[in-house]
């Protein structure tokens, strides 16, 4: 990578590369630095997968850790910092993870997840609160006999491993698809296709949404073409739009929650801040209500691509300012390797335009959806080979674009973080108050959705404390999978077979 960080450190060598709201480095100070961490990630034993775990919240060293391992030919996994130390050990497990860099205010957590192991894996920590224990160096002690020089390019690049819930209760951990990765043979070839990336050939890159999650992870990437980034810790409206006016931001991904955050602000300190270097707002992760995307086009102009897509396909569909004024709430047509959209009733039978039903893709590649690990589930997402589905409703009209109208899938859309009702379900059926639960998304006026949980009491007379049965989900599950809120039902609608008709379930709430 430092091929190019050493053409900027000698071109711009003033010019601040990458900064949060504590540190700024110049090019010249990146590339020193960046090169000592790979140097450095290259003389640890990561093993045949060569897994690297980063547990951290947003910061210029969560951004690093992510981006030297790619150019040392690891495959970074990006760990939810939400999590509790028993889910991140599943990751770690799971993934291979040799390497483990963390934050200071995740590291007790870390040294847990690594303990409950049964082998040791490095804990490499920044700017921690004192002494480190056994099984813990500092990034300062990491890089200290590292050398400066250029590490060799000629290195495959390979995909992150991202995790997610699952269906079942057990995260699977998903390669980014090629949709979603540079690639290339090496590092040099890498660096060229993401040269290429919209967001590299604009300018600024500000990097709003905690780092596990794709969007923001491709924002990091293009520091690597010689994009400037801009990184927050944590999303504060007012502050983004500081952000933007300053450092002439001309990029972001968000998801539909910032949206509503910004547009919550005053408006005469909306009016305060100039957000004319904007050039492309790519809107990601859940569907955007309609008078909110309007509001945004009227505010910073017609700058919003929507991606409609999965972590595990990449962007299916995509829209533009222009095209939503005139197809307002649709997420656009498909794009390539995507060829069509086929919509199918419920026994396959596929449905003419206007129509709806189950929406299906077609992957011109073949490839279609892949869930590591669970054929299973991946054969369920697939109408035939390359022909798949994500799990929503919906119609598409003659001339090509697609509308989703809901869900045929469990999961829950929560501030663009996906939430799969599942692992809440299999906590809260543990609770000796309860008979059954199902866990559904209801409305929710800033987040999209919310998660609720409909549960049968075992005495439906007496049934338990409510605010105690979301404390005992809260105890041994992380906080943003477990819901927000609780009904005592007597009767959840299960079938004959056991299953449960959750649209049918949701429907009451939504139509409210």
């Amino acid at each position: 990578m430092a091929v190019v960080l050493r053409e900027f450190a000698a071109s711009h060598p003033s010019d601040v590369g990458v900064r949060d709201g504590r540190t700024a480095l110049t090019w010249p100070q990146l590339n020193t630095l960046v090169n000592k961490i790979i140097n450095a990630i290259n003389a640890s034993d990561l093993g045949p997968s060569r897994r690297v775990a980063v547990f951290a919240e947003n910061s210029v060293e969560t951004a690093l850790a992510h981006l030297c391992t790619l150019h040392a030919g690891g495959s970074s996994v990006p760990v939810n910092f939400h999590l509790n130390a028993d889910e991140v050990a599943y990751i770690l497990k799971d993934s291979d993870t040799r390497l483990f860099f963390t934050g200071p205010e995740n590291l007790e957590r870390a040294i847990n997840a690594v303990a409950l192991l049964d082998k040791a894996i490095p804990i490499v920590v920044w700017r921690p609160q004192g002494a480190v224990g056994a099984g813990v160096v500092t990034l300062d002690q990491f890089i200290a006999n590292a050398s400066e020089d250029e590490p060799s390019s000629n290195v495959p690049p390979r995909p992150n491993l991202m995790y997610t819930s699952g269906t079942t209760g057990v995260p699977k951990g998903v390669e980014l698809p090629p949709t979603m990765f540079a690639g290339g043979k090496n590092i040099d070839e890498h660096i060229a296709a993401l040269q290429q990336n919209r967001f590299a050939l604009l300018g600024a890159h500000i990097v709003v949404g905690p780092m596990y999650h794709t969007g923001p992870l491709s924002g990091v990437r293009v520091l690597a073409a010689g994009t400037p980034v801009v990184i927050m810790e944590k999303f504060d409206p007012e502050r983004v739009l500081q952000n933007i006016e300053t450092y002439k931001v001309a990029s972001s991904v968000m998801v539909p929650t910032h949206f509503k955050r910004l547009l919550d602000l005053p408006l005469d300190v909306r009016k305060k801040y100039d957000v004319s270097s904007v050039k492309i707002m790519s809107h990601t992760g859940s569907a955007c209500p309609i008078d909110v995307k309007q509001q945004m086009i009227e505010w910073f102009g017609p700058v919003f691509v929507d991606a409609y897509g999965a972590t595990e396909v990449g962007t299916v569909c995509s829209i533009a300012s222009e095209d939503w004024l005139t197809h307002q709430g649709s997420v656009g047509r498909v794009i390539p390797p995507f060829t069509r959209c086929v919509v199918v009733d419920d026994d396959g039978n596929e449905l003419p335009a206007g129509t709806e039903g189950r929406l299906f893709f077609e992957d011109s590649t073949g490839r279609g959806v892949v869930y590591p690990n669970d054929p299973e589930k991946s054969a369920k997402a697939h109408l035939r080979p390359g022909v798949f589905t994500l799990g929503e409703i919906g119609y598409v009209t003659t001339d090509g674009f697609v509308y989703i109208t809901d869900r045929f899938s469990d999961m829950v859309v929560s501030g663009g973080v996906n939430i799969y009702p599942a692992e809440a379900e299999q906590v809260l059926v543990q609770h000796p108050g309860l008979l059954d639960v199902a866990c559904i998304g209801v409305p929710h006026h800033e987040m999209g959705e919310e998660l609720k949980a409909l549960a049968i009491p075992r005495d439906l007379k007496n049934p338990p404390d409510a605010k105690e049965v979301l404390a005992f989900c809260r105890e041994r599950l992380s906080h943003f999978k477990c819901p927000r809120t609780i009904e005592f039902v007597d009767d959840l609608g299960r079938n004959t077979m056991g299953k449960i008709n959750k649209r049918k379930l949701r429907a009451p709430y939504w139509e409210k």
